[in-house]
């Protein structure tokens, strides 16, 4: 999460479906074993409720429409999980195969977290950002994708622009009292879209239109006003709701493991829970005392990462120092048999658009399963802000430090997310087609940095393994700051200070590291999800024997989908009831 802006502000699912098959029968029961029936009826429902999902999907049958978020809206989405939740129950009571078991597991924890997400956690009451991403996110996606033709693809643009409007309006009747750091990113958020709607959108519809200029005037009409709202939006969040933005955003131990239970499948005490985070940490800052050491015995391990990120582009050269790291990774997979690469197609790499900047600093974007023309995925990489000052750009840089950029497209691109999404229409399922979980995704990407390097990736370099190292910090960091900030009461400012005394982490970076935990209250799945892999790892190793391989574990592996790691190992390691972690 994935992968995109819906990952960053703590959605769960990347959806996409085969055909759509019209409006969902919310009032009747399906018969037992029309399992197929009530996925169709699950994914149509939740494509009319969020129509960018649909379109991500490569299901185009919304591509005008943006969501009604609304209220009411929200109240009558509650209605329909509950009745499509007890319509499942029906169906995991009555006979279903191994396959369907599976996905009906996966789509009982689907809906249970998002009844969880909009009844208990309730960031539709606090957090802007869930509104102001979308107008500008499901016409991006529009825009950059080329399943039809441009004039065709921005006439459903000109619905979702006109569709812009109530969406902001609904946010402003439904926020109430949100966390200041919740405002502070919707401005941003906000600000970043005028600049998109008023200059990076109508340059491409210039060109879409072609000699259609009573289609650029349709288009015109219907953009002013999302520029004028989202305009309106910003001095609102900055005028009238930042000075009320005294809410809390701690979900509470509660809910914090409620969360971890229907989105992970993680069953665990907080205590232990955060016991293992911390053994993580102390086990991996050894590690990276013992490499700064092999690296310069005479500098302190602070001193040996601040020469190694002083090797670092200009913000101007971001992109073409991240495309020269694409080929060195995927050789390597390659020339050591890591996993099989099912395509020698490439990702483009772009800078992150203004208004996907909310805190991250690399991410993948890519088409759903079923989207059968417009197959670019897009690598996108963030520099720092033009008004930022000197130091803060410096610190944001050295996170694309020469040495770190390979870890960074290792997670991103090869063998990580990018290779997800090459196997995407391998996975043996419409649900597992559709449905992705953090603790895989994130948690595969991260294990592919550690694991990458193991193998002897740029020579065993030392400079390497710290590089990853840090990576590695920086994640056990969030996983430890992400419990403190929601079940401990713990500040921004001093997960921040965490981040930067006992991860190595620039302050500027951990700041924003920091204030990210805040909205994802889990991204400790990163690390959650690499360790359950190496855990199933070494079981799969001692249950195949002299069979195992590297490549097939991996290969196997990545061809189920984005699945949690407890539903992975029923279906690699049938009959096994061990524990994930």
């Amino acid at each position: 999460m994935p992968l995109r802006l819906l990952a960053l502000i703590g959605l769960a699912l990347l959806v996409g479906m085969a055909e759509f098959r019209g409006p969902p029968v919310a009032a009747e029961q399906p018969a037992p074993g029309k399992f197929d029936a009530f996925v169709d009826d699950y994914y149509a429902a939740l494509f009319a409720w969020d129509p960018n999902q649909a379109t991500y999907a490569g299901i185009h049958d919304f591509d005008d429409k943006l969501s009604d978020l609304s209220a009411a809206n929200f109240t009558r989405r509650s209605e329909t999980l509950t009745k499509l939740h007890e319509q499942l129950k029906t169906l995991r009571a009555g006979k279903l195969t191994d396959a369907e078991a599976i996905d009906a597991e996966t789509l009982d924890h689907a809906i249970r977290a998002e009844l969880l997400e909009i009844g208990t956690v309730r960031d539709w009451k606090r957090n802007p950002v869930n509104y102001l991403g979308k107008p500008a996110e499901g016409i991006d996606m529009l825009m950059k994708r080329t399943f039809a033709p441009p004039a065709e693809r921005l006439k459903a643009i000109i619905g979702r622009l006109k569709a812009a409007p109530p969406l902001l309006a609904a946010m402003k009747a439904n926020v109430e009292n949100p966390p200041k750091e919740f405002t502070d990113l919707g401005i941003i958020v906000a600000k970043g879209s005028v600049g998109y709607f008023r200059t990076d959108l109508p340059a491409w519809a210039k060109t879409a239109v072609g000699a259609d200029q009573k289609l650029f005037a349709e288009f015109e009409a219907a953009n002013k006003p999302v520029i004028e709202a989202f305009e309106v939006a910003a001095k609102w969040l900055e005028g009238d709701l930042l000075p009320k933005s005294k809410g809390k955003y701690a979900i509470g131990a509660e809910a914090f493991i409620k969360k971890l239970e229907t989105e992970e499948m993680l069953d665990i005490p907080l205590d232990k829970l955060l016991a293992i985070g911390e053994a993580t940490l102390k086990r991996d800052q050894d590690l990276f005392v013992a490499t700064a050491k092999k690296i310069d015995p005479k500098r302190t391990p602070a001193e040996v990462l601040a020469i190694l990120t002083e090797d670092h582009p200009k913000p101007d050269d971001l992109v073409a120092a991240t495309r020269g790291t694409i080929e060195r990774t995927r050789k390597f997979l390659l020339d050591k048999k890591i996993v099989t690469v099912p395509s020698e197609v490439r990702p483009t790499i772009a800078e992150t658009p203004a208004f996907m900047r909310t805190g991250g600093f690399a991410s993948m974007d890519t088409p759903g399963a079923y989207e059968t023309k417009a197959t670019e995925a897009f690598y996108y990489v963030t520099p720092p802000e033009k008004e930022w000052e000197p130091k803060q750009k410096l610190e944001h840089m050295r996170q694309f430090n020469k040495t770190g950029l390979d870890v960074i497209t290792i997670h991103e691109a090869y063998p990580g997310h990018y290779l997800q999404f090459l196997y995407a229409k391998q996975y043996p399922t419409k649900v597992r087609k559709l449905y992705t979980c953090g603790s895989n995704v994130e948690g595969w990407a991260h294990y592919a940095e550690q694991m990458i390097v193991e193998e002897g990736y740029s020579d065993n370099d030392p400079k390497m393994r710290l590089a990853q190292l840090s990576e590695a910090l920086l994640r056990d960091c969030r996983y430890v700051v992400g419990i403190k900030l929601h079940t401990e009461g713990w500040t921004v400012e001093q997960g921040k200070k965490f981040f930067v005394e006992q991860g190595y982490v620039e302050p500027e970076v951990a700041f924003q590291e920091s204030r990210r935990g805040t909205y994802n209250p889990t991204y400790l799945y990163y690390t959650l999800g690499k360790l359950q892999i190496y855990k199933f790892r070494d079981d799969y190793k001692k249950a195949k024997g002299a069979d195992f391989t590297l490549q097939k574990f991996h290969d196997d592996f990545v061809r189920q989908g984005g699945l949690p790691i407890k539903l992975i190992r029923k279906i690699m390691l049938p009959g096994d009831t061990g524990p994930t972690l």
